[in-house]
């Protein structure tokens, strides 16, 4: 179903992470997502609020800024670093070596076209909570290291991470195309969150709640009927995909 203007500038609003150098090639169309509007979960009710200010859990996530500001421009910092992507032909690259099958429109249209169309599900299902809490950006008034500019960021709020709600969705639906992969794909799914605690944008709580709404779009989408041919169309294509992806760590 298509989204309507509104829903479309907000998951807008939530991918924009720069602009893209001029030799990098141009994303292809953005499709609209499975859900409407109507029949989108209801994130503001499922999360808890973040952490009270004064909290155990608030000093943990202070704690965990701090720390991880000392991963900078160490290879880990490199990793969070490429995961900032989610709409470029880049941000396929991790999972292709997760799911060890090059995964882009050119190779494998149909799982690229599924991916893309749920990044717009999940992201914009991070988008509620986002605007009733604003929570402050963890580098908010400080002089600290980040993977991105903070102009970038714009007015996104903090609370939850919807990186992370792509991020677990994405592996939550690659593992099950690919069940022989599904640990590395977790892992990866896993791991593409903490980069934006890496990255220092936000806490690990923003994380844990992004990842929470990640898994509830995935069960709900498991109710569209576009979905699930989408799933069986890219399960399909995958099975006889043979394209192995390039740069991948051994």
């Amino acid at each position: 179903m298509r989204a309507s203007a509104k829903l479309v500038l907000a998951l807008a609003a939530f991918a924009v992470v720069g602009a893209a150098s001029a030799q990098q090639p141009a994303a292809p169309p953005r499709p609209s997502p499975f859900l409407g509007p109507d029949e989108q979960v209801d994130t503001l009710r499922l999360i808890p609020p973040p952490p009270a200010a004064g909290s155990p859990d608030e000093a943990a996530d202070l704690a965990a800024f701090r720390e991880t500001r000392k991963l900078a421009d160490s290879p880990r910092w490199a990793q969070a670093t490429a995961d900032v992507e989610l709409l470029s032909p880049a941000a396929f690259t991790s999972w292709s070596c997760a799911a060890d099958v090059k995964i882009s429109a050119e190779t494998t249209p149909a799982t690229a076209q599924l991916m893309v169309r749920a990044l717009f599900d999940a992201g914009l299902a991070s988008n509620p909570p986002k605007e009733h809490y604003k929570r402050p950006r963890p580098f908010t008034g400080l002089s600290a290291r980040t993977c991105v500019t903070p102009e970038s960021l714009g007015a996104n709020a903090s609370y939850p991470s919807g990186h992370a709600s792509v991020g677990w969705a994405w592996a939550l639906i690659l593992a099950e195309l690919k069940p022989e992969r599904a640990n590395a794909l977790l892992l990866r799914g896993r791991e593409f969150g903490d980069s934006r605690v890496v990255c220092g944008v936000h806490y690990p709580s923003d994380v844990e709640a992004g990842r929470l709404i990640g898994a509830a779009v995935v069960a709900r989408l498991h109710a569209d009927e576009e979905f699930k041919a989408a799933m069986a169309e890219a399960k399909a294509e995958l099975a006889k995909a043979t394209v192995k992806p390039e740069g991948c760590a051994s």
